[in-house]
């Protein structure tokens, strides 16, 4: 069978983890939403955009940067498994996959993402394109269940692409990097790691604040994710989008601030929410990142880096980490 599918998440469990965030968040000071819910379809797609504006350097630079490694990594690390993390809809997969079946290698392919019917629509796509592949697809979500992840079928390439480690705090980068350790048990396999660099303020902020304002819609659009989950009432377009980088912390922060006094109703969760003239919700974090400070995280996890690649602009990196 070239295809299976594991589910451990449903509509069920997503509903009922969005409800618990939402109520923590908007009841906490300050006041937040986690930023995996920027993607529903809307959102998604406003993403999409986001990839393609001239400010928005992470997702074409790692492109081709993957693109100029792979000749190198498969020349010296041929892997018989590929577990991507979050794999969405696989498109930067297909470098990894046309360089690791050429002259018609067996591999195994693992994505995990949360989104059965996208996971289900991009396995359809490459076992066509890809003979002999085979697709174990996950349903899960990466910051609980890679221990859910099945075992290596041979050497293992993990894969966490996109900067995405950078969305979650420190102490929760370290957890996921410790579960990311437990899925690479021989010491020949690899894990490649996307990390968005520190960098001059001014490129990091336009990149989250464009000109076209297609960020600003991205960002309010969490609220009409939250109405409809929730049944609430929020008015996005009364709330301000805010991106600016914290240089204490190494990150950028986007917000939606109150452009006045206001209260919002979440009725599915009996929960009234009220904002005074100002007070904003923080919807995304994006840590930046430096080799040594990646070393010091891989160090803290029993992992070693291995390669380290750069763009040439030094806007971002590839790591190749091994098992310490």
């Amino acid at each position: 069978m070239r295809y299976l599918v594991d589910v451990h998440t449903d509509e069920r469990d997503r509903q009922r983890h969005l409800e618990e965030d939402v109520r923590r968040g908007l009841t906490g000071r300050p006041k937040s939403l986690p930023p995996k819910y920027f993607y529903d379809r809307a959102g998604s797609l406003l993403f999409e955009r986001i990839t393609e504006l001239p400010e928005y350097y992470p997702t074409r630079t790692e492109s081709a940067l993957l693109a100029e490694i792979l000749p190198g990594l498969t020349g010296e690390f041929l892997p018989d498994d590929i577990v991507e993390i979050g794999a969405g809809s696989s498109e930067k997969t297909r470098r990894v996959l046309d360089a690791v079946t050429a002259a018609g290698r067996s591999v195994r392919y693992v994505p995990l993402d949360v989104d059965r019917l996208t996971l289900e629509a991009s396995a359809e796509r490459l076992l066509r394109e890809y003979p002999s592949l085979t697709v174990h697809a996950v349903v899960a979500d990466f910051e609980r269940d890679l221990a859910l992840v099945p075992a290596p079928t041979g050497r293992r390439l993990a894969m966490f692409l996109g900067s995405t480690i950078g969305n979650l705090d420190e102490p929760a980068q370290r957890r996921l990097l410790a579960d990311l350790r437990a899925l690479l048990p021989d010491a020949g396999d690899r894990l490649l790691l996307g990390v968005d660099l520190v960098k001059d303020v001014k490129i990091l902020e336009a990149a989250y604040d464009d000109s076209a304002g297609v960020t600003r819609e991205f960002n309010r659009d969490i609220l009409r994710v939250i109405n409809r989950s929730v049944d609430g009432d929020f008015d996005p377009d009364t709330f301000r989008h805010r991106a600016f980088y914290n240089e204490r912390a190494s990150r950028i922060e986007m917000h939606l601030v109150a452009d006045a006094a206001q209260t919002v109703r979440l009725k599915r969760l009996g929960l009234t929410v009220r904002f005074g003239p100002g007070e904003g919700i923080w919807t995304e974090s994006s840590y930046k990142f430096s080799r040594p400070g990646v070393e010091a995280m891989l160090g803290d996890v029993g992992l070693h880096l291995a390669r380290w690649h750069v763009d040439p602009a030094n806007y971002f990196a590839l790591a190749l980490i091994q098992p310490a």
